[in-house]
């Protein structure tokens, strides 16, 4: 992470996350003190969680680690699946607010076009794979090279170091997407995390959830600080920079740690 100044914090009222490898490793649940200083922050901001995991994911690397009764979750947001879908907690439970679920004949789709990429590429998968290599989320349809399980798996340690390795020797990401782009030129193509792609509805990403925290919650972009591992080209951060907010763009949730510290001291 880069040196930041102090003057990033000044007049921001809402603080946007991603999840995966910013606010917990990929698939695992946020550690405790993430967890203490999220609910700092809210004592003083408002704050939103976007990625690409589906809600039941967000329960197990998030939710679950929160109380479950506490007045300060009321500016807690959550925007699951690349922001297709929000949840936010009123009367001492989480609801969903809107879900744009991709139809039957879409999420048809876009698996035959993955199954068409692959052939395409010449994709030779790895030699053992952890759970379902497509996954289909209700809202968006993930791929996940090492499979959708491998952190529960090996664990978080194991699970990152092989998913680290493919990511440097074996990434043929780009390649991939640009065959779906092709073969789903009305759909929206993002590469996420360490070795996964998602695909949903064109338009569709974290510029489209800026957009719906600015209109849902009345905040002005320039009031919102977005952070996040994968604000890069092609990466599924990257769509907040094209939504005009301003960002920190973290290596580890260790950094982020170091951006919420910081932000505390505003």
């Amino acid at each position: 992470m880069k040196k930041l100044s102090q003057k990033i914090f000044a007049g921001k009222e809402l603080f946007v996350f991603d999840l995966d490898g910013t606010l917990a490793p990929s698939k695992s649940i946020a550690d405790f003190e993430m967890i203490k200083l999220l609910l700092r922050l809210l004592e003083k901001k408002r704050v939103a969680v976007i990625g690409g995991g589906k809600y039941e994911l967000f329960k197990e690397q998030l939710i679950q680690r929160l109380p479950r009764k506490d007045e300060r979750l009321e500016r807690f947001f959550l925007f699951p699946t690349s922001s297709t879908a929000f949840y936010r907690f009123r009367r001492g439970k989480w609801i969903c607010v809107y879900s744009h679920g991709l139809s039957a004949r879409e999420r048809k789709k876009i698996k035959t076009a993955f199954i068409a990429a692959f052939k395409e590429i010449a994709y030779e998968p790895p030699a053992r794979t952890y759970g379902p290599v497509i996954e289909d989320r209700g809202t968006q349809i993930t791929f996940s090279a090492l499979g959708q399980e491998i952190i529960r798996e090996l664990g978080v340690r194991r699970g990152l170091a092989l998913k680290e390795e493919w990511n440097k020797r074996h990434d043929i990401r780009p390649e991939l997407m640009k065959a779906l782009k092709r073969l789903l030129p009305t759909f929206e193509v993002r590469q996420g995390g360490l070795s996964s792609v998602d695909v949903t509805r064109k338009g569709i990403d974290k510029a489209y959830g800026i957009r719906r925290i600015e209109k849902t919650l009345g905040v002005s972009k320039k009031k919102m600080l977005f952070v996040g591992d994968a604000i890069f080209p092609g990466g599924n951060d990257y769509a907040v920079v094209r939504a005009g907010v301003d960002y920190v763009r973290v290596d580890n949730p260790e950094d982020t740690k170091q951006v919420i510290r910081m932000a505390l001291k505003d």
